[in-house]
């Protein structure tokens, strides 16, 4: 697919895409693919498969004073970024492999400070983590100097990306924006490809921030809205968003077009799409983000655009599942009558920082029920049970949440009864119901051991193993 109409890409490529030496290639030789046919293209870059959580396990291990376990991971990771950098052509001396050695010994330091203090503060944890992308970057810049071309590896900070000082999950500052252009600009004048170290930022002191889970494609858009890009890309090693996850429905086929808000949407309720926020600098823009399958780069993939592609025969375009949920019902008549009850509930779960997936209320205020994250569970009841009063509070385990998602519903009839029809037919008991006012999602929670049949059925009720019909 000619890239004509495009001046400036630009291209993250996720952990698969990174795994090792000739997937690197794999992916330098798609960026070359559209800078060869006169597209400026800047290359954002996670860390290598499987990278990051070794960094997380050798933060904990050395919190918890096993030091040797840190040790052994490091010298196994460094192994593999050096087997990386010899097959794609560096020399035991080369500028690369010394900074590969140099960041290696910098992340043994970082990792023996832990060990010391047997403290990790959000900060160090970002400081460790970082250096996955960090080490990539490199990887990619070589890739692409043996395919003949000219690239510079920076750090999120050195390409401009300046964040608050929320460790783990920092956001950009306003100025970033004008930082990157003055940052990448004359990179790109120079005919350079600017190769950035994905997920991570900077504060206006220099300390290292991550932007969160999935924060590489943060980053890119972020780049994205600065440079003013034409489109950002996505590599995957998947056809784009799918219906549903295709490990549990056999027949789920790629979504050719998705709005903003419904891949937002899809993020947030556990499709592995996207970082939840990714989209938000794309919205103020306008810019169109496309996911592409790596090993397909002519399919199209799944566009992501302001305005949602709606067929009235398909209001849905997806459903997925949230799986190891807890529900927490707090009840107390008398007590919860009070609307500042109900407000310092929130308030507790706000201070420590917990994501709710649904909140569900009786008319009679007697009974609040939120669904979290099972690993959030045990903060989320200390936090609710310092709230005092007379209140019961119960835990329920096992859950997912299922969510169908679809601009398509705003509006039509009968799509929730279809969705409660396809689940009482399979027999799944639903636990607790929520719709969005934006009528972009309905989800429900239901027992976790039935998540997988009651993906297939809903997925079969909407038909969505059928081709839209496209919009006039």
């Amino acid at each position: 697919m000619s890239q004509t109409g495009h001046s400036l890409l630009v291209m993250k490529f996720g952990g698969t895409n990174m795994g090792d030496a000739a997937a690197i290639r794999h992916s330098a030789s798609l960026a070359a693919r559209s800078v060869d046919e006169g597209v400026k293209v800047i290359v954002v870059v996670s860390a290598m498969a499987g990278v990051t959580n070794q960094l997380l396990k050798i933060a904990d291990d050395a919190q918890k004073g096993d030091i040797a376990a840190a040790n052994d991971e490091i010298a196994a990771m460094r192994t593999r970024h050096f087997t990386a950098a010899q097959e794609l052509g560096a020399s035991p001396d080369s500028a690369a492999v010394r900074e590969i050695r140099e960041m290696h010994e910098t992340l043994r330091q970082a990792v023996y400070g832990v060990y010391l203090l047997r403290e990790l503060t959000p900060r160090s944890r970002d400081l460790i983590v970082a250096f996955g992308e960090r080490l990539s970057a490199p990887l990619m810049s070589l890739a692409l100097e043996q395919s003949g071309h000219r690239a510079k590896h920076l750090t999120g900070g050195e390409a401009g990306i300046l964040t608050d000082t929320n460790f783990g999950n920092a956001k950009p500052l306003p100025t970033t924006y004008e930082r990157i252009k003055d940052r990448l600009s004359g990179f790109m004048a120079a005919g350079v490809i600017p190769v950035v170290s994905g997920f991570m930022g900077e504060t206006e002191k220099g300390a290292i921030t991550t932007l969160g889970r999935g924060g590489t494609d943060f980053s890119a858009t972020i780049i994205g809205k600065a440079l003013h890009a034409d489109e950002v890309w996505g590599w995957k090693d998947v056809d784009g968003v799918m219906s549903a996850d295709p490990r549990v429905v056999a027949d789920a086929r790629n979504v050719d077009t998705l709005s903003y808000g419904e891949v937002m949407e899809l993020a947030y309720f556990g499709a592995k799409v996207l970082h939840p926020l990714a989209v938000t600098p794309l919205q103020d823009s306008g810019i169109p983000l496309r996911l592409k399958n790596s090993r397909d780069p002519d399919f199209p993939g799944t566009l992501v655009q302001a305005e949602p592609n709606n067929d009235q025969a398909h209001p849905v375009k997806a459903v997925t599942a949230i799986r190891n949920v807890s529900l927490i019902n707090v009840t107390g008549a008398g007590a919860l009558g009070v609307p500042q009850v109900v407000a310092s509930l929130f308030d507790a779960i706000a201070r420590v920082n917990i994501t709710l997936l649904m909140v569900s209320q009786s008319s009679s205020m007697s009974n609040v029920s939120i669904a979290v994250q099972s690993g959030d569970a045990e903060r989320t009841l200390s936090a609710l049970r310092e709230v005092g009063g007379d209140l019961r509070i119960e835990e329920q385990d096992g859950v997912a949440v299922l969510a169908i998602v679809g601009s398509g519903m705003r509006g039509q009839k009968g799509v929730s009864a279809r969705m409660f029809t396809a689940l009482a037919d399979a027999d799944v008991n639903i636990l607790m119901i929520s719709q969005g006012s934006s009528e972009l999602n309905v989800s429900v929670a239901i027992n976790g051991a039935e998540v997988d049949q009651a993906t297939r059925a809903v997925h079969a009720a909407f038909r969505l193993n059928e081709a839209p019909v496209a919009a006039d």
